[in-house]
């Protein structure tokens, strides 16, 4: 076999050349003959009855297809989890921006005029709006109380616990939601034929949610509903479910029509009608003692899930079993809810309610250690897990991970301790104060608890007619590697040159169902599968006296060749089985929550400018242990990549509700971090191994997104002295939080004394 070994390396990317010569080709450069175009009517109040629905003059309405809900075939529903989310509005609607009606034309440019001369006639009911509201349930807008799901983790003996602290400290924390903003919108091409059925071609991660929903929708069977993945520009969740809900619509209208239809959201529509992460209280009671341990506590954890159900019993369980952090609780009881509200439905983004519930938890850390009288640094060091000690769920650790280690490369490479005594003096005089904060965290690799169990996985490895291999699974590439990353697998596994491997196109009539590409688990899960199936390949051509071991790439490209020439197509198939000794009991929400972690500490150094009270980041350290590093341009990218989207949480990105609907759904009012808004992110990796995953790789694509927030919200309070719970942290709340400190002055060096210092 060959003894280069490509993994490890910076290999060229798969789809790199097509992307950056303009080959790829995205669903909107997609054509088909006789093609339609289709929008959406969609409801103008957050909650009420529809009473009528008048067509208004001006429009040629013969010349358009128009589908309602008794257009149906099947279940009006988009089957996810609870089935609850209407396809299409019947007569009442729960969000503002509620699909009613379908349309579809071939010219796209009357379609705007036609959306608007349709009115719709409401009886409108009080809605519900923030978290709060729902929990008073003066209006019931979901259910029997409005409560999505709950979840209870207890460990030890929480009652006794508070008689024994010498300290009992509380805090509330809250994040708000945030749109994913991919840089290419939300769009599907749907095609429908009587005898072979519904195809969809489209912008998204799960082709197997979106075939699933179909068959539901249009009354179908498996064979007969064909989802295709398009080259895809960036997801980051947002390409999770709600693709099944713009595929769904397609396919109603060529199903009517007899006539493809395509759907292209503009920015805005994208914006406002889509999911976003969503937003959450967390409220801390915990006993500490008096050097500094934690003795217990009580978390409680509430996410706002908006209309309908979606995802939000998955969103709320990882946010809830990473509640604690990276910490020991010797006793610990988190009650986690996800409530309903009439917004769009909140969903899947990047961390998946793990950044919600972990800046809650870091910035209460540094909370206990200014009520202890300890420093950020040693109220964690006290704390860490180590191995052998077992987690909220009690998940005993079973890997060598030393997080007092990482705790003190951290330091070194961002050199916080001299940048400590430096800006203790600098912070005594003039207009800007500079601090710097610190995150622990860790981040659980594939699907929570029994989740890889019941999605019973399956990857296919294929030997081709001209000797080369191609990789069969419904992983899909949006911008974070896949087909790179996975191709180097089956090629490591097989000896063979990274060339002369290849990823198919996710099409559901040609690659199984190997899950989704969601939770960090495409390298870990998948990848660990398609080694498998790769290995099963050589084995095969071994086995049949085709191939020796030892073998260079050329004799597999001709023992290949040989093999298909005689038999036909040639595959292998590998489907998971869950590692021995991992336990979970979902009723208690007990055991092995993941197969593995990745642990990480990031740095934060800001300086805050108490003229304007605006927050820049100037430093950024990133440091994880992932396992194995496959692809170290492609790995530093997803750590880039999610630090930067972690500043936007922190520092800008705020969605303005006003009644349920997103008031600055445009990239002109919704404001994120451009590159010159971004410090340099300098990233370290430690590399443990992980048994689980393909040549020690553990997932890390979502944990990038868990630190930034409270990293650098504990760097602002580092600098000013004053508390901050909410992100995003914006100037007004600066300047309010200062104003009611009684800190904040018209001149920044008459309060010089009182803001500055090192605590």
């Amino acid at each position: 076999m060959n003894s280069d070994h490509i993994i490890g390396k910076s290999v060229p990317r798969k789809e790199g050349r097509d992307k950056v010569t303009g080959k790829s080709e995205y669903v909107d450069d997609m054509v088909l003959p006789n093609m339609l175009f289709g929008a959406t009517v969609r409801s103008q109040i957050p909650r009420g009855h529809i009473r009528k629905i008048t067509f208004g003059p001006g429009v040629a309405w013969d010349e358009f297809v128009i589908v309602s809900a008794k257009d149906i075939p099947g279940k009006n529903c988009i089957a996810l989890i609870g089935d609850d989310q209407p396809c299409l509005a019947t007569d009442v609607v729960n969000h503002p921006e509620e699909p009613i009606l379908l349309l579809a034309h071939p010219d796209r440019y009357l379609l705007p005029k036609a959306v608007q001369a349709v009115s719709i006639e409401y009886h409108p009911l009080p809605g519900v709006f923030s978290i709060e509201e729902s929990e008073r349930r003066t209006e019931i807008v979901w259910g029997k109380d409005n409560i999505f799901k709950t979840y209870m983790i207890e460990k030890g003996d929480v009652h006794g616990i508070w008689a024994k602290a010498d300290y009992i400290v509380e805090g509330e924390y809250s994040t708000g939601a945030q749109e994913q903003l991919y840089i290419e919108n939300n769009g599907m091409i749907a095609a429908f034929d009587a005898a072979q059925g519904i195809t969809v071609w489209g912008s998204l991660q799960c082709p197997y949610y979106i075939h699933k929903a179909l068959m539901a929708l249009c009354n179908l069977p498996a064979e007969k509903v064909r989802v295709v993945q398009m080259e895809t520009g960036g997801a980051f969740g947002g390409k999770e479910e709600y693709p099944s809900m713009i595929a769904a619509h397609a396919a109603l209208l060529a199903i009517k029509a007899g006539r493809p239809v395509k759907i292209i959201y503009d920015r805005l529509e994208d914006m406002a009608a889509t999911t976003k992460r969503h937003p959450s209280r967390t409220r801390h009671r915990t006993a500490v003692s008096r050097d500094g341990k934690i003795l217990g506590g009580e978390i409680d954890f509430t996410i706002d899930g908006g209309a309908y159900l979606t995802l939000s019993p998955v969103v709320l369980s990882r946010g809830a079993i990473h509640a604690g952090g990276p910490y020991y609780w010797p006793s610990v009881r988190i009650r986690a809810q996800a409530v309903a509200t009439n917004a769009p439905p909140h969903g899947a983004f990047r961390g998946f309610g793990a950044p919600q519930s972990l800046f809650a938890m870091e910035r209460h850390m540094d909370h206990i250690a200014h009520t202890v009288g300890l420093s950020p640094i040693e109220i964690r060091r006290r704390n860490f897990l180590q191995p052998g000690q077992a987690t909220t769920t009690e998940q005993v650790v079973r890997e060598p991970i030393d997080l007092g280690k990482l705790l003190d490369r951290a330091l070194q490479v961002s050199e916080y301790h001299s940048k400590k005594q430096r800006f203790s003096g600098e912070n005594q005089s003039g207009d800007v104060r500079k601090g710097m904060g610190i995150a622990a965290f860790l981040h659980g690799a594939g699907f929570t608890g029994s989740g890889e169990r019941y999605l019973n996985s399956v990857v296919g490895v294929e030997g081709c007619a001209d000797g080369n291999v191609r990789v069969l699974v419904s992983s899909t590439e949006f911008g974070q590697g896949t087909k790179t990353v996975l191709s180097q697998i089956a090629a490591e596994a097989l000896g063979l040159p990274y060339e002369n491997v290849s990823t198919a196109q996710p099409d559901t009539l040609e690659v199984p169902n190997s899950g989704p590409t969601v939770a960090s688990r495409t390298v870990m899960v998948v990848g660990k599968l398609v080694q498998s199936a790769a290995l099963g390949i050589a084995q095969t051509l071994i086995a049949s006296g085709q191939l020796h071991e030892g073998y260079s790439p050329d004799e597999f490209r001709t023992a290949c060749q040989q093999h298909v020439a005689t038999h036909g197509q040639f595959r292998c198939w590998s489907r998971y089985e869950a590692p021995s000794g991992i336990f979970w009991d979902d009723e208690k929400y007990r055991g092995e929550a993941y197969a593995a972690f990745a642990w990480a500490v990031y740095i934060a150094e800001v300086t805050v400018d108490l003229t304007t009270y605006s927050v820049s980041v100037d430093d950024f350290v990133a440091l994880q242990e992932v396992g194995k590093v496959l692809h170290p341009v492609l790995a530093r990218g997803q750590i880039i990549g999610g630090v930067a989207q972690g500043i936007g949480f922190s520092l800008y990105e705020k969605v303005i509700w006003q009644n349920g609907r997103m008031q600055n759904g445009q990239m002109t009012n919704y404001i994120m971090p451009t590159s010159s808004d971004l410090p340099p992110i300098r990233v370290f990796f430690e590399e443990l191994g992980n048994v689980h995953g393909a040549y020690g790789a553990k997932g890390i694509g979502e944990l990038p997104m868990d630190g930034p927030a409270p990293a650098i919200v504990n760097a602002v309070e580092d600098a000013l002295g004053v508390r901050f719970d909410s992100v995003p942290l914006l100037p007004e709340d600066i300047m309010d939080g200062l104003n009611k400190s009684g800190l904040a002055a018209s001149s920044p060096q008459n309060n010089a004394s009182s803001v500055g210092g090192d605590r």
